[in-house]
């Protein structure tokens, strides 16, 4: 095995790596999982029981 295969082996896993990612977060329905961890640090600190006060 030389290095070009090598290369067209990990290029190949990237892709396909990627395009699972690309899957998971625009075609898979978990958008409401997303905007709420998009919004949790904007959370009040009352509605957020487990918050420290001060770090």
């Amino acid at each position: 095995m030389d290095i070009n295969t090598l290369r067209g082996i990990s290029t190949l896993f990237v892709m396909i790596a990627f395009l699972g990612l690309f899957v998971w977060v625009y075609l898979i329905k978990s958008k409401s999982d997303f905007d709420e961890a998009a919004n949790q640090p904007f959370i009040d600190e009352a509605e957020n029981p487990t918050a420290t006060e001060d770090l």
